[in-house]
């Protein structure tokens, strides 16, 4: 396919932003999916089907790789450098771009601004999407303060919350509103995306509400379920889920270690243990462990071999050759 030079303003979008490379992981994580949500039927696609849902899911982290890339200033990039970014293999990213209808220059790559454009386009990234966020609290602020919307297509429309002493403060240079308003904020500002960042228990109310003033397009922060009516797209963000699953496989990897870690330690004391020098005492530690399969560990054996006799105390035993043996 040959290359179309891509528009001015495109390029231009292209190459600001340098400070969303750095966001925090909550803001950019609620970035991918605000851009997930704004997807729209792709217009570009050869076969002229819609894009599959498991393509537009990645979508949002190729034009994250592609923003970086152009910030560095890197013109074009490979399938295989792209990739590698991305953290997908390039058959996957080959297939899933040419669902945009690009393909790269062969031994070129891809023209990093004309692609930043194509995937733009087909997230609907290039129109202005009103945002607004239910919920003034340390998340709402975060969201209401991250830089990167902005320069994605996204404006926070509008700030709302329930409690009176937050009302009427400022956050990111808009004067919170009263949650009592939605439905007069939707539609005063033309709302496309609802963000809850409320606590579990008014976040149904806060979705219904939105749901009625005609929002289709949701995220939720909150940790509860939200039921919606059908032709309404709701993404949830649940960190605490999220936390549990890398808790989950942080445990795995210490069970592993401890276990390794078991396993060589056991490993050495055996290797120890054959060193002991019971035959100063009558006793062939060696045999003895093999003459009683229950004493399977080295500190049994060991705790075999220098058993006090009866009337005999620890004290008098003589641990300067098998103990110092095993604990060296």
């Amino acid at each position: 396919m040959s290359r179309r030079p891509s528009p001015a303003s495109r390029t231009a979008s292209a190459r600001r932003d340098s400070s969303a490379t750095s966001a925090n992981a909550t803001t950019a994580g609620a970035e991918s999916v605000m851009a997930d949500a704004g997807a729209r039927p792709a217009s570009g696609a050869a076969s002229g089907h819609g894009i599959p849902d498991a393509t537009v899911a990645r979508l949002p982290i190729y034009l994250r790789a592609l923003y970086a890339l152009a910030d560095r200033g890197v013109a074009t990039v490979s399938s295989e450098e792209l990739a590698a970014a991305a953290g997908v293999n390039s058959a996957k990213l080959r297939k899933d771009l040419s669902h945009l209808g690009s393909y790269g220059t062969r031994g070129v790559g891809y023209d990093v601004d004309y692609l930043v454009y194509q995937v733009s386009r087909e997230l609907g990234l290039t129109q202005d999407w009103p945002v607004l966020i239910v919920g003034a609290g340390n998340l709402g602020r975060a969201l209401a303060n991250y830089g990167g919307f902005a320069s994605r297509g996204f404006r926070i429309a509008a700030l709302l919350d329930c409690d009176p002493a937050v009302v009427g403060t400022v956050i990111a240079r808009h004067t919170v509103r009263s949650a009592a308003e939605i439905e007069d904020v939707v539609e005063r500002f033309a709302v496309s995306i609802g963000v809850i960042a409320t606590p579990a228990k008014a976040a149904q109310n806060v979705c219904d509400r939105l749901v009625a003033a005609g929002v289709t397009s949701i995220l939720n922060f909150a940790p509860v379920v939200l039921s919606v009516p059908s032709g309404v797209d709701v993404r949830k963000v649940d960190l605490s889920i999220e936390l549990q699953i890398l808790a989950f496989h942080a445990q795995r990897r210490g069970a592993v270690a401890r276990q390794g870690t078991r396993e060589r330690t056991e490993g050495r004391a055996g290797r120890l243990l054959e060193s002991v020098p019971g035959g100063e005492r009558g006793v062939d530690v060696a045999a003895e462990r093999n003459a009683h399969p229950r004493l399977d560990s080295p500190g049994r054996a060991v705790a075999a071999a220098f058993r006090p006799e009866p009337g005999q105390d620890y004290a008098d035993q003589d641990f300067r050759t098998g103990v110092q043996a095993v604990g060296t």
